[in-house]
């Protein structure tokens, strides 16, 4: 009869089994500092970039712009390329419709830029522990 995996002592054991390696190393690997930080500044998002609050307020600000006009730009330019919609496979206009396509994509890469950017004192809502589980 087999034995009960249950009935091992340890869950590494276990985990080093299935992948073929043995308890030691599998136990290394999760006390490795890839798999378990030592201090929160290893948790930090290395992509956030901190800058004053007033660069913050216009970075905020003209990306925003720039990419809702470059969106809706982008829908207008596709809408013209497709004679709204109603044109057959032929007769649109391909390059018009690639030129409302990169606009489209410029504005959502624009956008997800600017929100790596963060003011000084702002904290990243993913890292933050303290709120309480309640909310009631």
């Amino acid at each position: 009869m087999a034995d009960d995996p249950s009935r091992t002592g340890d869950a590494a054991e276990e985990v080093a089994a299935t992948r073929g390696t043995d308890a030691d190393s599998a136990a290394d690997a999760d006390s490795s500092p890839q798999a378990r930080p030592e201090n929160d500044d290893d948790t930090r998002d290395d992509r956030g970039v901190v800058v004053p609050t007033a660069v913050y307020k216009r970075v905020t600000v003209f990306s925003t712009l720039i990419a809702v006009v470059a969106v809706v730009g982008g829908f207008l330019v596709l809408d013209v390329a497709t004679d709204r919609a109603t044109a057959e496979l032929s007769e649109i206009d391909p390059l018009v419709a690639l030129v409302g396509v990169g606009l489209i994509a410029f504005g959502a890469v624009t956008y997800a830029f600017s929100t790596r950017f963060r003011a000084e004192g702002m904290g990243n809502a993913k890292d933050d522990t303290d709120e309480p589980s309640n909310n009631g």
